[in-house]
């Protein structure tokens, strides 16, 4: 059984010209000039010039790029259009669908309160969720009895189900390695149940709260035995579940509460507000030629993923996904990734002990592969984390970082106090290049390291 560490070594463009004090809440840090921070600013605006070639080609509407370096803003660029059919052109104060960049801030929730004691890692998610109590594994086996591939929609297998040999820990769900999936992975058998169970994964509209959202997820097997491999899944919706049981609030007023208000994150919410839907980007898809098309308000299939773009301000009936449900601003999560490479505080507020921040921070899962191999090699508490120099971006290793399903992605690297984000709306994105574009103009434009 793999038993993790328990801690590790700790074409509007706005490039910033301007050095300054701090700037009001929600426009995330204080700027300065990319010389003044060791970057070099023809680099970056080879970045930005990128992302308008794409914008001119059709294959995205716009985008806003940032990038900061030792706790300043030293670039901002707001490419394109926000709403191409409503004429509104992209701005630094524009509000994206995060979608999975949601897992890192329900993470740091669940850290927060393992830090003032309230919870531990070791313990089993039951002790605060007695519905995980007694989980079932689906074993998949070939109709000859032999053992079958766990790839998704393998068309030839059956299951039986078994006990789990151990309980699922908190920690189990962090590092996702509970053997908990999503409905649109679409494991045999354990795919369709969801889907027959009305499981609600952060992307549509829900018709019943997170807590019976969570309860109905028990109810079902899991894909592995607890700890014994890796599956991106619902798990960090049940550590929101998790965080309102022991805090006595809802997900949504713990984070609005311990971390937005603390951190100034004031454009970051579940449920947009109404005065604030004009600055929600639009979302798009590829069509003819790979040229885009805006994406209707109501269910959008592709497969077995549904998603709604009218999902930030449709409502959810208490269902506050915390994997996948929040809105914000580029802005709003430079600050929340400031915090981390502070060592868990912000202008004098913290959030993290900085042995907290490094476990976080840092690869847990050694040894089991990880069939989403996005920045980096390993996974630790919310990040995916590079475990040795990455050769396409020239990642130094500890970088950190994670992305969300409409082509949102962000890192932070402590060892050159960097931070980049890169913020669209399109889905699918397989085709496009640009989040790797701008990784590496960006690691090309350190200059005193």
């Amino acid at each position: 059984m793999h038993r993790p560490k328990l801690a590790c070594a700790i074409s509007m463009s706005f490039l910033v010209l301007a050095s300054g004090g701090p700037l009001p809440a929600g426009e995330g840090l204080p700027r300065a000039q990319p010389d003044q921070v060791g970057l070099d600013a023809a680099t970056l605006e080879r970045a930005g010039a990128r992302f308008r070639e794409a914008v001119d080609q059709k294959q995205i509407a716009g985008a806003v790029l940032l990038v900061a370096r030792q706790g300043k803003i030293a670039y901002v660029d707001a490419v394109g259009m926000q709403d191409v059919e409503s004429g509104v052109a992209m701005t630094p104060g524009t509000i994206f669908r995060i979608a999975s960049m949601t897992k890192p801030v329900t993470s740091t929730a669940v850290m927060m309160l393992a830090d003032q004691g309230r919870l531990d890692l070791s313990d089993p998610v039951a002790r605060f969720l007695p519905e995980f109590k007694f989980m079932k594994v689906a074993l998949p086996r070939k109709k000859n009895g032999d053992a079958a591939s766990t790839s998704p929609g393998n068309p030839a297998v059956d299951s039986e189900l078994v006990d789990a040999y151990r309980p699922i820990t908190i920690r189990d769900l962090l590092m996702h390695t509970s053997g908990l999936s999503y409905r649109f992975v679409n494991r045999p058998l354990v795919g369709r149940l969801y889907s027959q169970a009305g499981i609600c994964d952060g992307l549509s509209p829900c018709d019943h709260s997170l807590a019976e959202n969570v309860h109905r997820l028990a109810g079902l097997p899991l894909v592995h035995q607890p700890g014994t491999a890796w599956e991106y899944g619902l798990n960090t919706d049940v550590l929101g579940r998790l965080v309102e049981v022991v805090s006595g609030q809802s997900l949504e007023a713990f984070l609005a509460e311990r971390i937005f208000a603390p951190l100034k994150m004031t454009d970051s919410h579940f449920v947009l507000p109404e005065a604030k839907r004009n600055r929600l980007a639009a979302l798009y898809e590829p069509g003819p030629g790979g040229k885009i098309v805006r994406v209707g308000e109501g269910p959008t299939v592709k497969g077995e993923l549904i998603y709604w773009a009218s999902l930030p301000y449709a409502g959810t009936k208490g269902y506050y996904s915390g994997g996948a449900g929040l809105v914000s601003t580029a802005g709003d999560y430079a600050r929340f990734l400031q915090m981390f490479l502070n060592g868990g505080e912000l202008d004098g507020v913290r959030l993290l002990r900085p042995r907290t921040v490094a476990a976080m921070t840092c690869n847990q899962t050694e040894g089991l592969p990880l069939w989403i191999p996005v920045h980096g090699f390993g996974f630790g508490y919310g990040f995916g984390v590079t475990t040795r120099p990455a050769a396409g971006t020239k990642d130094p290793a500890g970088t950190f970082g994670w992305g969300g399903i409409y082509y949102t992605d962000f890192w932070a690297d402590p060892q050159h106090e960097v931070i980049g984000i890169m913020m669209t709306q399109i889905y699918p994105s397989g085709q496009l290049k640009l989040r790797d574009e701008f990784h590496r103009l960006v690691n090309a434009a350190i200059r005193n390291p």
